[in-house]
């Protein structure tokens, strides 16, 4: 993979991830009338972080997660010829009534948004529902859908990429523009 230009570095990713959970904390206290839900693939390595530093600063051990995967749920999972391969769900709770935190890496379009809350219905009807993301590419947004918190806004062309990279996966943690998807 090309080397892109490094719009957040290691150092600066884990300070954002940092504000994010003490805004969280300032909105929601202790978290005991809140679940959060990390979407397949993207979210949960984000999700992960958020709900570990939370129950730390908190000290709430009882944090509700849950990771979910959209693949069926996607307008587009029937224009692509590749092989299609869901992750497992794990939601061992309902949504009904709770106030839900979806969290992804990165919200461009907004349809996978769109899919994350169709998916969620399955789970119940929530009292409400925040959208949580690590960046947020303003332009080219296909639906009304925007972010309750977000690390950092990008400002980029169509033809423009926004990878994010997690240590756990990728060896680093950091934040990457590409002139063009690879």
């Amino acid at each position: 993979m090309q080397n892109g230009k490094v719009l957040l570095s290691p150092q600066r990713f884990e300070l954002t991830i940092e504000r994010i959970c003490h805004q969280l904390i300032e909105d929601w206290g202790d978290f005991s009338d809140v679940c959060f839900v990390g979407i397949q693939m993207g979210g949960v390595p984000l999700g992960n972080r958020i709900v570990e530093r939370l129950k730390v600063l908190t000290g709430n051990e009882q944090i509700l997660y849950g990771k979910l995967d959209i693949t069926f749920y996607r307008d587009d999972f029937r224009l692509n010829n590749k092989q299609l391969a869901p992750h497992p769900n794990e939601m061992n709770f309902t949504v009904a009534d709770r106030n839900v935190l979806l969290i992804d890496d990165v919200l461009y379009t907004g349809r996978t948004i769109q899919a994350a809350l169709s998916a969620l219905q399955h789970y119940g009807r929530p009292k409400t529902v925040e959208l949580i993301t690590l960046v947020d590419r303003r332009f080219n947004r296909h639906l009304p859908i925007q972010a309750d918190y977000t690390g950092m806004v990008v400002d980029a062309l169509d033809e423009a990429y926004v990878k994010v990279r997690w240590q756990e996966i990728h060896g680093t943690d950091e934040i990457l523009l590409f002139d063009k998807k690879n």
